[in-house]
């Protein structure tokens, strides 16, 4: 069902340019106003009804009763106009059925993972009514304090624009009139993700020239998938808010990156203008807004508190608003409202169908990474085991942030696996989670550790956070395991048997002070309705890990920013450089020179971006070029030799990084420019292929301009961004 879906592309609908323009010009300018707000739906009660029915909304928020919604569009249609409403959802991760969080679903480096479960969740939303939804979140993310990483495909702009890609083919189809078809809204325009210190809604200071090769290219990629609308987000950059930046909307988004969609508002952006300083009072807000090519506001009702009066004064243009409400209207005929505005409540649901439960459980499956094995994994069903930890059994939190609508009775946890299912009926096991919660301080049951591991063969501790500790407004100064959970697995450590900790956070932990204590670690960002069945799969190795880190994981907070794709300074430090503790100070320093270096937690993170260890073992070879010589006209293909030297069959997550040696502006030390997932069984051998085009080369230079520049490359392939097999070419 999933795996034939294509781009939906706006070439392939009608523009509804003559319906709209028609439409239009019967409006009234409080007509026209009334589509620019969008209210959030509290209860349904004859003052809502009546709003409607005066046309003063275009769109609501978060009603999610078909019958309610039904009630509410038929006094959209019955109005003087019969405009229909415009129902939106949050629905990030999956509506009922939950997939894993889109950091984990960018751990899978499987676009098609992205692209199927925000199809179910398009399918299952679409049946209440709701047809427009404010994912993907594209934002490139470096600092995992911020909680809102837990929203991002991660750092790298390359993946995150793959993965947001896949997510607008899912969320839209082929066709968005078809009524499982939901409107996607790439967020948020732009560079939220560089918050200042991961502390959400704070400022950003992002150049031009990073804008443009790294904040932009996820937006342009989705835009150029057919991407329905656009989010505004509530940071300022330089000092201008994204919700009045007439220069970022207007030259920007529209002009140079030909988005001919809808602009809608963060929630409260608007009004949060005022507070930020960059606008006087509402009405000035608004103003600025609607000068700045912001189509819809959100939630505030500001636009239809002021923006009349603005006209009457001169200081908004009613060309302005007329062009605001042709992106509205098109996109309501575009999503086949005018056509079929209600929700069909008798259709069979398919909510938790067993094609949307496995499709779910694939995903958990390809987003978990085994990040250390130390010949523990996979386990034996004939051992016996202590399963430990307040997550093992943790329904709500296994689902992560962002789920208004997943429901903790329908999320099978580890133990809810072991305990209601055939599959591991069989297995000799104890369970204790020791804690109530990832933050539960109550060291009072640990006594209980040491009896229960001793009598077992091997351990498997739950760690992780809570879902309440990502997301938006939940950032965090301290990414360690939080409470005492790092107590709790030395204690489990001192029963002298093997150990295996389970992590499901929504961020990369600061975990490099755990691993001592653990033998093998198998890291799931919160991997959602079906984590549980999944990560037994995974521990019993009836399912080989395969995902790999969309982020780098530092040592430890006070390194962040740290990224694989940086800059390399004017004084690198060398590949050897160590840290040392002096027995005089107890401070670690080092003797490699006065370079780019933490004296105390050196140059390298803890885990590189792309890194993911397999029950496989894979081994790279003939690192091979079509030419040392690329004319800008032609494309190089990069090939290499992937084997698969152990005896299980496995997927290698194969990544293809590139450096352009000098540039007019100075380049990153490494690039991803594609991956492909492989597949081989014990012993096999595959060559693997990429093609490069001067395209995949180009950047925004010096003068602004985006090309390839004449010069020597240096190319990498390998299982992350640490590859070592590499080439170099000259590009002319």
């Amino acid at each position: 069902m999933f795996s034939c879906i294509k781009p939906y592309l706006y070439s392939q609908q009608l523009n509804y340019d003559k319906e709209v323009e028609s439409l239009l010009s019967k409006m009234t300018l409080d007509e026209k106003i009334g589509q620019m707000n969008q209210l959030n739906f509290y209860e349904l009660n004859d003052e809502l009804i009546e709003k409607v029915k005066r046309g003063e909304t275009g769109s609501l928020l978060n009603t999610t009763d078909p019958k309610t919604v039904n009630l509410l569009q038929k006094a959209a249609v019955e109005s003087r106009l019969g405009i229909p409403l415009l129902i939106a959802r949050d629905v990030i991760h999956g509506y009922k059925t939950i997939f894993p969080i889109p950091l984990g679903q960018a751990a899978s480096f499987d676009p098609q993972i992205a692209e199927t479960g925000a199809r179910i969740a398009a399918i299952e939303a679409s049946e209440t009514g709701i047809r427009w939804t404010f994912a993907p979140m594209i934002d490139v993310v470096r600092d995992a304090r911020w909680g809102r990483i837990a929203e991002s495909p991660g750092e790298d702009p390359y993946l995150t624009a793959i993965m947001g890609e896949a997510m607008v083919r899912g969320f839209q189809g082929t066709d968005l009139t078809n009524p499982t078809s939901i409107a996607a809204c790439a967020k948020h325009f732009v560079g939220y993700g560089a918050s200042e210190g991961g502390r959400d809604y704070n400022s950003t200071s992002i150049t031009p020239h990073t804008l443009k090769n790294v904040y932009l290219p996820p937006f342009q990629k989705a835009i150029d998938a057919g991407l329905a609308t656009v989010m505004t987000s509530f940071n300022d950059n330089d000092g201008i808010p994204s919700s009045g930046n007439k220069y970022l909307l207007k030259n920007i988004l529209r002009e140079q990156m030909g988005f001919n969609g809808l602009i809608v508002s963060d929630w409260n952006s608007v009004g949060e203008m005022i507070t930020h300083g960059f606008a006087a009072e509402g009405k000035d807000a608004a103003m600025l807004s609607a000068n700045a090519g912001l189509d819809m506001e959100m939630n505030t009702e500001l636009y239809a508190k002021h923006l009349k009066h603005l006209v009457e004064e001169g200081k908004v243009s009613v060309t302005d608003i007329d062009n605001s409400v042709r992106y509205i209207l098109k996109l309501k005929y575009r999503l086949g409202l005018f056509s079929k505005p209600y929700v069909d409540v008798n259709q069979p649901t398919t909510i938790y169908s067993d094609e949307h439960l496995q499709a779910a459980k694939d995903a958990a499956l390809r987003s978990a990474v085994l990040l250390k094995n130390e010949n523990v994994l996979p386990l034996k069903e004939t051992q016996k085991i202590a399963f430990i930890g307040p997550m093992a059994d943790a329904p709500h939190d296994q689902l992560g942030t962002w789920i208004f609508d997943g429901e903790d009775s329908h999320t099978v946890t580890p133990i809810g696996a072991l305990k209601s299912g055939e599959e591991y009926k069989s297995l000799k096991f104890d369970y204790e989670p020791i804690l109530r919660s990832s933050t539960d301080t109550d060291t009072s049951n640990f006594s209980k550790i040491q009896e229960i591991v001793k009598k077992s063969d091997v351990a498997v501790v739950f760690l992780g956070e809570e879902s309440r500790l990502s997301g938006e407004a939940h950032s965090l100064s301290n990414i360690n395991l939080i409470g005492v959970q790092s107590e709790l697995l030395k204690e489990v450590k001192k029963a002298g048997k093997p150990v295996v900790l389970v992590i499901m956070a929504g961020r990369p932990l600061t975990i490099e002070r755990d691993l001592p204590y653990a033998d093998a670690v198998l890291y799931n960002f919160h991997p959602g309705t079906m984590g549980g069945p999944a990560i037994l799969d995974l521990l019993f190795g009836k399912a080989n890990p395969s995902g790999k880190l969309p982020v780098t994981f530092v040592r430890e907070v006070g390194q962040i920013p740290l990224y694989y794709n940086h800059n390399n300074t004017g004084r690198p430090a060398p590949d050897n450089a160590k840290t040392l503790y002096t027995d005089e100070t107890n401070t670690k320093q080092t003797s490699v020179g006065d370079v780019s270096f933490y004296l105390d937690s050196g140059k390298e993170p803890l885990y590189p971006f792309g890194y993911g260890l397999s029950y496989s073992k894979f081994e790279y070879s003939d690192l091979t070029l079509s030419s040392k010589v690329m004319e800008m006209s032609d494309t190089l293909v990069v090939s290499a030799i992937l084997k698969n030297t152990s005896n299980i069959e496995g997927t290698e997550v194969v990544q293809l990084y590139i450096r352009d040696l000098v540039g007019s502006i100075i380049r990153p030390v490494k690039e991803l420019k594609g991956f492909q997932r492989v597949s081989l069984k014990g012993g096999e051998s595959k060559t693997v292929r990429f093609t490069l085009s001067a395209e995949d080369l180009s950047f925004y230079g010096m003068d602004m301009t985006k090309r390839a520049e004449p010069g020597y490359f240096n190319v990498w392939v390998g299982g992350s961004s640490k590859a070592e097999l590499s080439e170099t070419f000259l590009l002319q």
